[in-house]
């Protein structure tokens, strides 16, 4: 289960020592669900998604060795994204062959600027910091103020269905968006300030 209270650092920390185990499952728990999805919205196949996963870990137990954080350096949602990329692309380029003139670019620097995959990928960490951020929600707000939250603000029924559905007044349900909006907004805002 991932740490609320993990901090990004902190966890990078850990994970570059070799023994810490837990560090890498709480890794892969974390950031495992973002490779996933963008190497779906790549079109990678569900069965190559796992060879995927495995090589940005192989790579990054060998990098994290010498770790030491350093902000000077960059950021590691760039190096995370630069080796998923990476990943991706050489999964994808590996069935084909020739790599035909037009894809040469790709094939020697898939992490260049692409356009359509920068978006994909800025989508995906967007949508992995709600992930996180509604991992905590759900620990730390009771069931009907979650339930009030999703069917009001995330499926768009209107306050009064929700609140007859879930048998409580409309008050309620706008108090329940406004609550957990509020705290949604602060656990992404903590998660983007841990990132460096």
């Amino acid at each position: 289960m991932i740490g609320p209270n993990t901090t990004h650092v902190t966890l990078l920390e850990r994970v570059a020592k070799a023994d810490d185990h837990a560090a890498w499952t709480e890794f892969c728990e974390r950031y495992g669900p973002l490779i996933r999805s963008f190497a779906r919205r790549r079109h990678v196949r569900s069965g190559e998604i796992d060879d995927i996963m495995q090589d940005v870990l192989m790579i990054l137990s060998k990098s994290m060795q010498d770790f030491e954080y350093d902000p000077s350096k960059g950021k590691f949602r760039s190096y995370l994204k630069t080796l998923v990329i990476r990943a991706v692309y050489r999964k994808t380029f590996q069935k084909k062959s020739p790599v035909l003139l037009e894809d040469i670019d790709a094939a020697i620097d898939p992490a260049k600027d692409d356009p359509e995959t920068e978006a994909i990928w800025e989508e995906e960490w967007r949508q992995h910091h709600v992930r996180q951020a509604m991992r905590i929600i759900a620990i730390e707000y009771n069931e009907q103020d979650q339930n009030a939250f999703e069917y009001y603000a995330v499926q768009g029924r209107s306050a009064q269905e929700t609140a007859d559905e879930l048998g409580i007044n409309v008050d309620q349900v706008y108090k329940a968006k406004s609550r957990i909006l509020k705290r949604l907004s602060e656990l992404i805002r903590q998660q983007v300030d841990e990132e460096g």
